[in-house]
């Protein structure tokens, strides 16, 4: 009975194994346009993680339907990217995680004060930076709850 029980439990983990391997994104099953946006990975495809062939893949998807602005900006992005050190890269990660564990609801709030933000004159955000930065630990997690609890302003249409 134990025998059957163990051989039974290691034909479901070599089955759900397998069915991981046919899972992976190969070189070949990536379409013409994903091939050409990531044709400096075909040499080393096989040896990327796979979680960063599917993120590839995802981002080529993406850049084929961009069209020149776009991909003109994402260019941009790109390079701002790339000149972040290590761990401001690791702490934009963290934060985008944080980001994507939010409801849907509290996304909106976010996005919705960027705009806002965004929005405003070059003084008007340079004075709300600066007294961001002078805040307390305390005095910012205050500021970010009743950012957070404000009501909503209402659309006019």
């Amino acid at each position: 009975m134990k025998v059957k029980f163990i051989v039974g439990i290691v034909c479901l983990l070599l089955q759900s194994s397998l069915a991981i391997a046919d899972d992976e994104i190969t070189w070949d099953s990536l379409n013409v346009a994903q091939q050409e946006v990531l044709a400096g990975f075909a040499d080393g495809w096989d040896s990327l993680p796979a979680k960063r062939r599917e993120r590839l893949a995802r981002g080529a998807d993406r850049w084929s339907g961009m069209n020149s602005d776009q991909r003109k900006a994402a260019e941009s992005r790109f390079a701002d990217w790339g000149q972040l050190s290590d761990e401001r890269r690791e702490r934009v990660r963290e934060r985008y995680d944080a980001y994507r564990k939010l409801s849907p609801d509290e996304q909106s709030r976010i996005r919705e004060n960027f705009q806002r933000f965004k929005h405003m004159d070059r003084e008007r955000r340079e004075r709300m930076r600066d007294r961001y930065r002078n805040m307390t630990p305390d005095q910012r997690q205050r500021a970010r709850e009743r950012m957070r609890d404000r009501p909503r302003p209402t659309t006019r249409d």
